[in-house]
């Protein structure tokens, strides 16, 4: 009886797997640490491995990328059917500081196995999943008697995402022509639970700054001055009170303009997801759950926009009383935005916000960092369905749907190229991302390198069949 491609998929993976372990293995021991100026030729020799893995694989072209940082690596393997879609695939070669005394229970850079689990520092984050592309392509064509994939495939692989991706906007946009691209997929993001397969849909952004206030020209005494002059640090209180309303919404005028607002569906959609709260609480090492009215914490952490104060400072710090109006004080404010928000126009409505706020004899300055856009894909988007369609044969069973709280390069991806962005990860949370003994589930990581390798006859054919 002749295979079907699904068991074809499959049996190609495992007759592939120890190489593949082995692969991964051999990546995992180079300490390709970005944030450390001393693993700078480390992060080049991860880049130049990669490059070589990525030929070996059948990628016709590849080539190592520099930049002002650390390299990037940037592969390409077109279509034999000119009218097919163009998909890149992101992700990051460097990986986040390690060291055994931090609590490892083996070397992080001395990958191990124990039972069903990979033990290494960059096991999920991220080279295990920017691997499995390499042994999913190479099954896809095995089952299907391809000679190049059924997309034309794109990998563009940073070398600094642990570090902020400082230079990474710039260098999309230095290759925004060869990065084109009718989707990109993320493969830097995980699932939901080791049995609850998911695929997020977007991520929110972020705009950060810094306000400093200044009164007097310096500390001065609070019996001689004292309720007779203004008093920064005052300031700063009233402005961090002005922040929210009672309802915890965010009351700086024009914050929620554009705010893309959730759906039923995607309501119901969270609503379906086996959410602990306690548990959820207790990682969050909280005692309680607050926030935006009218929303459960899952939309709150997805798909609301947010203000925190991340510090506030000003006056007399140490021990006893020193009885002072301070000379000055700060904020500093983080604010992570949903689809519809601009960045540039928030940063107006805070700059007015504080402007309306702190009293006159208060001087202030807000200084914003860099932002970084959400990014969104609505659920009925062909590609993302393919996704999903990719997955749920991996997993057999139903792929429900989540969205990241956090931020990162993926929405400059979909900024400069115009196209939308999809997230295809398999790590769980308790794999550990930057913390000690990081580990993937090697189950999971294969179901990923399956996934990878249906998906790109289902985007080829939905694409095909697209209206």
């Amino acid at each position: 009886m002749s295979q079907t491609p699904d068991s074809a998929v499959r049996a190609y993976i495992q007759h592939h797997r120890t190489a593949f372990l082995d692969d991964l293995t051999a990546w995992l021991r180079i300490p390709s640490v970005s944030a450390q100026p001393g693993h700078a030729p480390d992060v080049r020799r991860s880049a130049d491995w990669l490059a070589a893995k990525l030929t070996e694989t059948g990628f016709p072209t590849v080539e190592v990328w520099q930049t002002p940082g650390a390299p990037a690596v940037y592969a390409e393997w077109p279509s034999a059917d000119p009218a097919a879609p163009t998909v890149l695939i992101y992700g990051h070669h460097d990986v986040q500081p390690a060291a055994r005394e931090d609590g490892w229970d083996s070397e992080p850079f001395e990958p191990v196995v124990r039972g069903a689990r990979l033990y290494a520092r960059g096991a999920a984050d991220d080279k295990g999943q920017v691997l499995f592309h390499t042994l999913g392509v190479r099954a896809h064509l095995a089952a299907t008697g391809r000679t190049a994939p059924a997309v034309h495939l794109k990998l563009l692989i940073e070398g600094e995402e642990e570090s902020g991706s400082p230079h990474f906007r710039a260098l999309v946009e230095e290759h925004a022509g060869r990065l084109a691209a009718d989707a990109v997929i993320v493969s830097d993001t995980g699932m939901w639970s080791e049995d609850t397969p998911t695929v997020c849909t977007g991520m929110r952004g972020l705009a950060e700054c810094e306000i400093r206030l200044h009164g007097p020209d310096q500390d001065i005494h609070s019996g001689s001055f004292g309720g007779a002059v203004p008093n920064p640090a005052t300031a700063a209180a009233r402005l961090v009170a002005a922040l929210h309303d009672e309802h915890a919404h965010v009351a700086i005028p024009g914050f929620y303009d554009g705010v893309v607002e959730l759906t039923e569906r995607e309501r119901a959609l969270f609503a379906e997801l086996p959410f602990d709260e306690e548990r959820w609480l207790r990682t969050a090492k909280s005692h309680a759950t607050h926030g935006e009215a009218g929303h459960t914490t899952l939309e709150r952490i997805w798909a609301r926009p947010t203000a925190e104060v991340n510090g506030i400072g000003g006056g007399y710090q140490g021990p006893g009383s020193k009885t002072i109006v301070p000379s000055s004080a700060m904020l500093k404010l983080s604010f992570r935005l949903v689809a519809g928000q601009e960045p540039g126009h928030v940063e107006k409505a805070v700059r007015a916000w504080a402007d309306d706020q702190v009293p006159a004899g208060i001087r202030h300055e807000i200084t914003f960092s860099g932002a970084t856009r959400p990014c969104l894909t609505p659920l009925d988007h062909p590609a993302l369905q393919s996704v999903v369609r990719a997955m749920g044969r991996a997993f057999q069973q139903p792929v429900r749907y989540t969205r990241e709280g956090g931020s990162g390069p993926a929405a400059d991806l979909q900024d400069v190229l115009g196209a939308p962005v999809l997230f295809l990860g398999i790590s769980v949370p308790s794999d550990g991302w930057h913390a000690p003994n990081e580990k993937v589930e090697l189950d999971l990581l294969f179901k990923g390198v399956e996934t990878s390798a249906y998906l790109w006859g289902d985007l080829a054919e939905s694409w095909r069949h697209a209206p």
